[in-house]
């Protein structure tokens, strides 16, 4: 058992821990959360006793181990899985003990205390856990330093599950994890036999891994009992009761001021007014907890394209003289709001940089509208900001015939307010430098947004408040991520990458998940999957009313282009023998409108078909 009692530390002189107290029975799994910066990974340095406290205790049984992820696996030519099973010292001291050992009693101790901690099927564990995080038979052979860090954080992960430590304490454990590794790791996380407390923004983790919530608010810790979506319900409850008893105290408080500003001063309802001001002095505020506002992104508004703004037919793509993709055939709308699926490595970020146009076609025919602009934001595009200048050092080169209230005004439209406008990009957090590359990525106005994981480093409110912006936005999104929460509410189609081409998935994402975790069955293919559920979930029919919304608004909008280009046509100016080149464009604009009426229509009808259908399911 954990026990956090009564713990107070400051950081220089600001508080994160105020007399918090919380308790974590043995095997249960935690998720820790709270805002960024109150303190959830010093809690982390806390337990393992790498800072000291200034008062309280936190205790574990004796003899307990604590395992984690502090940095990558180092870049040695010792195999992945030699560096996994060291992990185990324990084994590793007895194997090595029992190659040199003579004493009989001593012999059949170490074999006894082999078969205790299953010694002999360690090299297939280890092998499954590296297998689940997405290295192949051949990989788990090769030295550890062909890999890049970000691939050896993932070596340093297994090392850690396979040590099995009676805490295990994971700190954004999903940020260097593809959307496979992500579920693999969720799965595993349920069926761990110890203690586990998670420190992520991921909801659908949190819902799935986890049996409670520990929330860090108020330099307090408080443990709720179920998974994120439990807490979620329970913390706006409590929000809501705070704010009535403020609410109601304010009104109390008003009436009290009142009667002293009036009574204080005659003579016949002083003692009164003292009586009265005397109860306002013992009032003690009650304040709504600390709650994070929704940090909204404000991206903004291309003009309209007509369709398609991208077609690609019998494309081919790749790095140097190797193709990656082949036989790609595919066709982007302006409306369109597209998930990349398929395994690391698969060629997911290869497609987006086709898409963006930073790599070229090396056999076929791409076609993008005239002027198309695309915004790109990938993982590695954080760490290019130059981190000795501040984000109004780079909104100034980006747009220098802009006024500084401009500058500022964008910022705040990505949650950057006035001090960390002029904090160098180094002192900023990760979730601040990611806003930073959204607002850059997007600063265009673009008509095509492609994010590859733009959750990492997110807060769970920033990652809402992204889709909401995504929803509002008018613009298509091209989505990779391992947020399979944002993934369910942003993504209406799903393309999956494999076998080196791309096609339509005609599953949903949770069949997409049920098959990543059937280990005995083969990677999915692009053919319809497991029926849905018979009663659509509370989201999956909020998500497609929002649908039939989009495509109701698309036909109107459309509908009052073809009224004003029938008005148009219908002027008898526009048929004199001067205008001829006008007519041929005004009639050409004309089928064009006409043709994606047709396309929008049919797209209004079968998701209106889809809600209907799901809503007499449900």
């Amino acid at each position: 058992m954990l026990r956090i009692e009564n713990i107070t530390y400051a950081v220089e002189g600001r508080p994160l821990f105020e007399g918090a107290s919380a308790i974590i029975p043995d095997g249960h799994k935690v998720g820790l959360v709270g805002r960024n910066g109150t303190g959830k990974t010093t809690l982390f340095r806390l337990i393992r006793g790498e800072l000291a406290l200034e008062s309280g205790d936190i205790t574990l049984p004796r003899h307990a181990r604590i395992g984690g992820v502090a940095q990558e696996a180092p870049a040695s030519d010792v195999s992945l899985l030699n560096t996994v099973l060291a992990a185990d010292t324990e084994r590793t001291a007895l194997m090595a003990e029992a190659e040199t050992a003579s004493d009989p009693t001593r012999i059949a101790e170490i074999q006894t205390r082999l078969a205790d901690i299953d010694a002999w099927s360690a090299e297939a564990r280890a092998a499954s856990i590296l297998k689940g995080l997405g290295f192949d038979d051949d990989e788990q052979q090769m030295p550890c330093s062909a890999f890049s860090g970000g691939w050896r954080m993932r070596v340093a992960l297994a090392a850690v599950l396979f040590s099995r430590p009676d805490l295990l304490l994971l700190d954004e454990p999903t940020n260097y994890l593809d959307l496979e590794g992500a579920l693999w790791l969720e799965s595993y996380l349920a069926r761990y036999p110890h203690t586990v407390i998670i420190i992520s923004h991921d909801r659908d983790l949190l819902n799935r891994a986890v049996g409670s919530i520990l929330h860090l608010e108020d330099r307090k810790l408080t443990l709720y009992q179920g998974p994120y979506d439990q807490f979620a319900r329970q913390r706006a409850e409590k929000l809501a009761q705070a704010e009535a008893m403020a609410k109601k105290q304010e009104a109390r408080r008003a009436h009290l001021q009142s009667y002293v500003d009036r009574f204080r001063y005659k003579a016949d309802k002083a003692k009164q007014a003292q009586s009265r001001l005397k109860a306002l002095a013992r009032m003690q505020p009650i304040s709504t907890p600390q709650e994070a506002a929704l940090r909204a992104f404000t991206f903004p508004e291309p003009e309209e394209m007509a369709p398609p703004i991208i077609h690609l037919e019998g494309g081919v793509t790749g790095y140097g003289d190797t193709p990656v993709l082949r036989r790609l055939n595919l066709r982007i709308d302006q409306d369109d709001r597209i998930a990349l699926l398929g395994k690391n490595g698969q060629g997911k970020s290869t497609l987006s940089k086709l898409l963006a146009g930073r790599l070229p076609l090396m056999a076929g025919k791409l076609t993008r509208s005239s002027k198309l602009r695309i915004g790109y934001f990938a993982q590695h595009q954080v760490d290019e900001l130059s981190i000795d200048e501040t984000p109004l050092d780079h909104l100034r080169r980006l747009r220098p015939d802009e006024a500084p209230a401009k500058w500022r005004a964008r910022l705040a439209g990505f949650g950057l307010g006035a001090d960390q406008a002029e904090t160098e990009v180094g002192r900023l957090s990760g979730g601040q430098k990611a806003r930073l590359s959204l607002l850059i990525a997007t600063i265009d106005a673009p008509h095509m947004l492609i994010l590859d994981e733009p959750t990492n480093h997110l807060d769970i409110e920033s990652r809402e408040a992204l889709v909401e912006a995504l929803t509002a936005y008018s613009g298509a999104v091209i989505l990779v991520s391992h947020d399979m929460h944002l993934l369910s509410l942003v993504a209406d189609r799903l393309w999956l990458v494999s076998d080196g081409t791309v096609k339509p998935y005609e599953g949903d994402l949770e069949a997409y998940r049920t098959l990543l975790l059937a280990r005995d069955k083969p990677e999915p293919k692009a053919r319809p999957q497991a029926a849905r559920p018979k009663r659509p979930s509370r989201e999956a029919l909020l998500a497609l009313r929002a649908e039939v919304r989009k495509c109701e608004e698309r036909v109107e909008k459309l509908t009052d282009m073809h009224e004003k280009l029938s008005a148009k046509l219908a002027d008898p100016a526009l048929y004199e023998d001067d205008r001829i080149s006008d007519l041929e464009t005004w009639n050409r604009k004309f089928a064009e409108v006409v043709e994606a009426m047709q396309r929008a229509e049919a797209l209004w009808m079968a998701a209106a078909e889809r809600l209907e259908a799901a809503e007499a399911q449900a």
